[in-house]
């Protein structure tokens, strides 16, 4: 994930790097899942106020862009990274069937992969 500020523009830093993390979904450059740097580590990178970071993660997260997963941090969703609603559909019926005959995530994962031959 790149994302540059530009001190000049006209609309301010959270809103700048809300803006690049979702055309970088919508684009591709961040698939479903990819895990975004944490809200320290950005700021500290780009050179800007925590709270601007966690502003911009937090509008991502209103949008249904990304999803906090607490510890394991702040994600792309399937939504942002252009995921076609039949598709959202499907994954939802299987997960919830794989809830239902208690097979565990990691279990559920690996059975989906070997699916798709990966």
């Amino acid at each position: 994930m790149r994302i540059e500020i530009d001190a000049d523009a006209g609309n301010p830093p959270y809103a700048q790097i809300r803006d690049q993390v979702a055309a970088q979904a919508r684009d591709g450059v961040l698939t479903a899942g990819t895990r975004l740097p944490a809200v320290r580590a950005l700021a500290g990178e780009l050179g800007v106020a925590v709270n601007t970071v966690a502003r911009a993660y937090r509008e991502l997260e209103l949008a249904g862009l990304v999803e906090t997963r607490g510890r394991h941090g702040t994600v792309i969703t399937a939504r942002a990274a252009g995921a076609s609603q039949e598709a959202l559909r499907l994954a939802g019926q299987y997960a919830t069937a794989m809830r239902a005959l208690g097979v565990p995530p990691d279990q559920a994962l690996d059975l989906a992969r070997a699916a798709l031959g990966l």
